[in-house]
């Protein structure tokens, strides 16, 4: 029998019943889209732009440190390394690591088979089909950390759900992070635009946890990605965000973002080699700074529409781009970071079918973590709260489509099939009897019933039942238990940082 969590009991009088939160692995092989010679033309062609094209480094804390691994760096900042420097850095590469947050039990694992679903970041704007949409503010910021707690399929938070724009920008990073670890126990994506935002997150989380900045090294409990602005530019706030998270032990994800038609040239060949370039080169950086650094391969490409410009997600280019990016992370031995982005402006078909068309991608790619997995929506513009429920139901789809099939004499069901007799049924058959309940997923947002007993129900279509669940679901939340001198360490941390920091920079 599954157990669910049990929350409060919400208007309706029944408690939203989920799948528990639990360690998600793909026991399936993944695909492989490409044949071994078209990898090495991948590899080759990746290790061509890093030696002959290069990687402009804005930051000459970065430069200095590729200069002293024998790097060529021109007086213009690019950065030209060979073969034999990639080899070295992905010599002392992890192959897998956990991150631990305050509470153990809610650690989550990276590499091998092991999959895990982060919430929505990023978006300035955030929406819902009661308020409309509207600026990213504190108080929604909070409720969708509140909602990823709740829901037992999102295993971590992603860099800020939504910018809290009433805030100022060089101290708003302290308000989101203090709602992280006060309003769920999960782990959580510091920003790593420079290098205080990054040593504010570690040490936030090591005084939720307990711990000293040793002990974080050691065992990390959060996590960052860094973006290559692509084509080939790292900016020096991304590099110093690099730096400060790796000196620390804390794992990093490389993400170039990159868009073909935009970021690069057309052809998904041509992005895969420019993505993994960009790839290479963070993974690299990181190693210099500390071997044995966890590090993971973060992969973001999708297309624009040609006739617009505008990021389109949840492609087939960006479906294949996923599988690919697997093949590559697993050719180095990196865990690998995906999305399951879509385009779409409102919670529509659109965003139905874009997302299971990335989430499938990712999956059979052999993603480790699938970043905005729950509340993307109008191309990462906006967090949806909607879009979270519609999200959830596809995650916890996926959870139980990955989950292997029990296989034994009785699930083979001879002598049920034996007992009923030609023609009849199985609907009161012991076989059927003995498992009815748990016999099948049942979702949370799908409506089963006939079209007469929905439409005696209200007839809700999907976006007016996920409002109702969010809504339920915010009733239903309950706050972790948290020591109070923790507590109070936390918000005497954040009152002495906004008075350090000032109009500063952090």
């Amino acid at each position: 029998m599954r157990e669910t969590r049990r929350g409060r009991r919400g208007a309706a009088g029944a408690v939203i019943a989920q799948l528990p939160w639990e360690r998600v692995a793909n026991p399936y092989a993944p695909l492989e889209m490409l044949t071994p010679d078209q990898m090495q033309d991948l590899h080759d062609t990746s290790i061509r732009i890093l030696k002959e094209l290069g990687i402009k480094v804005m930051g000459e804390n970065a430069r200095d440190l590729m200069r002293r691994a024998g790097a060529k760096v021109d007086s213009d900042g690019v950065v030209r390394l060979d073969e034999s420097i990639v080899d070295n850095a992905l010599a002392t590469v992890p192959r897998q690591f956990t991150l631990t947050p305050g509470n153990p039990a809610r650690q989550v694992h990276f590499g091998g088979r092991d999959l895990v679903f982060g919430l929505v970041a990023g978006p300035p704007n955030v929406h819902d089909r009661i308020n409309g949409r509207r600026a990213g503010n504190l108080e929604d910021y909070r409720n969708f950390i509140r909602l990823a707690r709740h829901f037992n399929v999102i295993h971590m938070i992603g860099n800020q759900v939504t910018a809290p724009q009433e805030l100022p920008a060089n101290t708003r990073h302290l308000d989101t992070y203090l709602a992280n670890l006060t309003l769920s126990d999960l782990s959580f994506h510091c920003t790593a635009i420079g290098r205080g935002r990054a040593m504010d997150g570690i040490r936030m989380m090591a005084i939720a946890r307990g711990a000293t900045l040793e002990d974080m090294a050691r065992a990390p409990g959060v996590t960052t990605i860094i973006s290559v602005n692509s084509p080939r530019l790292l900016d020096d706030a991304m590099g110093d965000g690099l730096i400060a998270m790796s000196q620390h032990g804390q794992p990093v994800t490389i993400t170039p973002f990159t868009l073909m038609g935009a970021m690069t040239p057309v052809s998904l060949p041509a992005a895969m080699a420019q993505q993994n370039a960009e790839a290479l080169f963070g993974v690299v950086l990181t190693q210099l700074v500390r071997p044995g650094t966890p590090v993971m391969y973060g992969a973001f490409t999708s297309n624009v529409d040609m006739r617009s410009g505008a990021p389109a997600f949840g492609t087939p280019e960006n479906a294949k781009a996923n599988v690919i990016a697997g093949q590559l992370a697993r050719r180095y031995g990196l865990p690998y970071r995906t999305s399951n982005a879509n385009a779409s402006n409102t919670v529509d078909l659109q965003a139905a079918y874009e997302t299971a068309m990335a989430t499938w991608g990712a999956v059979l790619g052999g993603a480790n973590l699938i970043y905005h997995a729950a509340g993307w929506l109008e191309g990462g513009l906006t967090a949806s709260y909607e879009k979270l429920i519609l999200d959830v139901e596809i995650l916890q789809n996926m959870v139980e489509f990955l989950r292997p099939l029990k296989w034994d004499a009785d699930e083979l069901g001879f002598d049920a099939i034996r007992d009923v007799p030609a023609g009849g049924h199985f609907f009161g058959a012991a076989h059927t009897m003995a498992r009815y309940e748990h016999a099948f997923y049942q979702p949370l947002l799908s409506d089963w019933r006939s079209y007469e007993n929905w439409a005696i129900a209200g007839a809700k279509d999907a976006a007016q039942r996920a409002t109702d669940l969010w809504q339920q679901a915010l009733a239903e939340y309950e706050e972790p238990v948290i020591d109070a001198g923790r507590r109070e360490e936390l918000e005497a941390y954040v009152a002495k940082r906004r008075e350090e920091i000032g109009h500063d920079d952090p």
